[in-house]
């Protein structure tokens, strides 16, 4: 796998990440800020289809090696972008980037999408994330995760943490 600035999302952040959007059999989904296309991967074990968007060329290339054979449509652009052209209707989304934030989870609420799941590192990219979401009537709920990983140090057991983040929560009730 490439290295992409970002990524890719640790796996126990990713569990609980995912098991908030709570994809379905059948679901139309996207990763919006796809990254090295981990996250994209694990959604589309559930979901019937899957949107992967990044802006950044590294990004797609890496989503396209890590998907190959699934059902990922992966495009390069930004998000708002892609929001604003005809696509299938979004039923769960995952962002993992905080470029045009309030303007994604805007579109996102307009579109009806059931759940959206916002991992953020910054406390301001959370904050935007909670207060958007508030104006646009849909927060859930918003956790800080912080995760050790064990490590072994003269012949005995250490812990490691892994950078903190925010896991914020949207349902779209509509």
């Amino acid at each position: 796998m490439m290295n992409v600035p970002g990524g890719p999302t640790p796996a126990e952040v990713m569990a609980v990440s995912l098991l908030k959007l709570g994809v379905r059999s059948g679901d139309v989904a996207a990763d919006l800020g796809c990254g090295t296309g981990t996250v994209t991967r694990e959604i589309a074990k559930t979901a019937s289809y899957v949107y992967a968007v990044d802006a950044r060329e590294i990004a797609v290339s890496c989503t396209k090696e890590t998907c190959a054979g699934l059902p990922v449509e992966i495009i390069e652009g930004e998000v708002t972008d892609f929001l604003s052209r005809p696509h299938r209707k979004i039923d769960c989304a995952f962002l993992g980037g905080s470029r045009n934030l309030a303007e994604t989870l805007t579109l996102l609420a307009e579109e009806g999408t059931r759940s959206i799941v916002v991992n953020a590192v910054l406390l301001e990219t959370a904050c935007l994330a909670i207060e958007t979401m508030k104006r646009l009537g849909i927060f859930s709920d918003a956790l800080h995760l912080q995760v050790s990983r064990s490590y072994e140090l003269t012949k005995r057991t250490m812990f490691k943490p892994i950078n903190p983040v925010y896991i914020i929560h949207g349902e779209n009730t509509c």
